[in-house]
């Protein structure tokens, strides 16, 4: 019987991780696009007080905080992750799937940058020509 109820529980774990869609087409409340080509796209992210989102994925983005934010994350596993930010602060995300909620009484606001392909400079050094650099 123990045995059952645990291969219904890792089976649910894989559904919940296999269901994690793109957040625009789950959660067109909270994220809207922006903009999009080969290489990026573009969410804005909006959360009134105290929202949540269902499950969804991102693949590796940076966010650039718009508002000062309070999020609880909670994965694909059920443990939650607490997050925090400033205005103004920018992060790089690692590829990810969660359901966020704002813990906050305010609006939260913040542009994601979702990376789609390997950076320029990178595909330029593998062609074998040096990327150009700025000062």
């Amino acid at each position: 019987m123990k045995r059952i109820i645990c291969l219904i529980a890792i089976g649910c774990l894989a559904t919940a991780t296999a269901l994690a869609q793109d957040a625009a087409k789950v959660d067109p409340k909270h994220y809207k696009v922006v903009f999009e080509d080969s290489m990026v796209r573009v969410l804005r992210v909006h959360y009134g007080p105290h929202e949540k989102s269902p499950m969804h994925s991102h693949p590796g983005a940076s966010a650039v905080f718009l508002t000062d934010m309070q999020s609880k994350f909670t994965l694909p596993d059920g443990k939650t992750e607490m997050m925090s930010a400033k205005a103004g602060e920018a992060r790089v995300m690692s590829p990810q799937s969660h359901a966020p909620e704002n813990m906050s009484d305010k609006s939260m606001d913040l542009v994601l940058v979702e990376f789609k392909a390997k950076p320029a400079a990178a595909a330029t050094a593998k062609a074998g020509t040096a990327p150009k650099t700025t000062k």
